[in-house]
């Protein structure tokens, strides 16, 4: 399948299109059928997804250059960190690019988009991007192992993607403030975040996990919720919410 009369904007499309495929468990075979792209076009994309996330997918650069998230206003940037340390709008589990911009956009008079809003947490070091967990399925090792063992029979009670999530908790080393962020991603990666000033307690957890359209499965690094009293009990009692816990010394570090 040639690629060579495709304009690079469409290209890259295909390429993230792919992606997305895979993410959802789709084989590369299926991702070439329905994208247009050759085998080695769609492993060659997602080798690049999994090395450096959705930045690294496309043939070219994004049209904004490096540094334009610090284009934004103070009072712009004043309100989206104020809005990251209050609770989600909407019974959304965390703060979304577009409910950041929408933020911004409906109290300032701005027309920022869900772009510059993911340039403006990349440049504040909170993007973060999801594991390809479907990778490590009959892998021999230490995580192929833990996968097959604690996730895919999770997987297997809830088969849709919108059913899965990948999340976690990470203290960021900012340069300006005390940042703790908790980061949830939905289907096709899609990232969701909420930050704290302190270490997240028990309700701050059971918070974002109640606003989780059920049944679903959490597969979450950071946190051993079993070691709090008052979330573990909470979770034992939701009978359709399933959460992983990552294995501290399985490698699957926060990206």
């Amino acid at each position: 399948m040639s690629t060579k009369h495709l304009s690079p904007e469409v290209l890259s499309e295909r390429r993230k299109k792919a992606v997305r495929l895979r993410l959802d468990g789709h084989t590369v075979a299926v991702a070439s059928q329905q994208t247009g792209l050759s085998a080695p076009t769609v492993s060659a994309a997602w080798k690049a997804f999994r090395e450096g996330g959705w930045a690294a997918v496309p043939v070219k650069p994004r049209g904004r250059s490096k540094g334009q998230g610090n284009t934004l206003s103070a009072a712009a940037q004043a309100l989206l960190w104020d809005g990251l340390y209050a609770p989600a709008p909407r019974r959304m589990p965390g703060w979304s690019s577009a409910a950041l911009a929408d933020l911004a956009n409906e109290r300032l008079g701005l027309r920022l988009t869900q772009r510059a809003i993911e340039h403006w947490w990349e440049t504040e070091e909170l993007k973060h991007y999801p594991w390809a967990l479907a990778a490590l399925a009959k892998k021999r090792t230490l995580a192929g192992r833990w996968f097959d063992k604690a996730v895919a029979p999770a997987f297997l009670r809830c088969q849709n993607a919108e059913q899965r999530w990948q999340g976690g908790v990470r203290r960021v080393a900012h340069a300006h403030r005390a940042l703790y962020q908790i980061y949830l991603h939905g289907v096709r990666g899609k990232l969701y975040m909420r930050c704290f000033e302190h270490p997240p307690t028990a309700c701050d957890y059971q918070t974002m996990l109640s606003r989780l359209t059920q049944p679903a499965v959490v597969v979450f690094h950071g946190a051993m919720f079993s070691a709090n009293q008052e979330l573990a009990e909470w979770l034992a009692s939701q009978t359709s919410l399933t959460v992983v816990a990552v294995p501290a010394d399985l490698g699957l570090e926060h990206r």
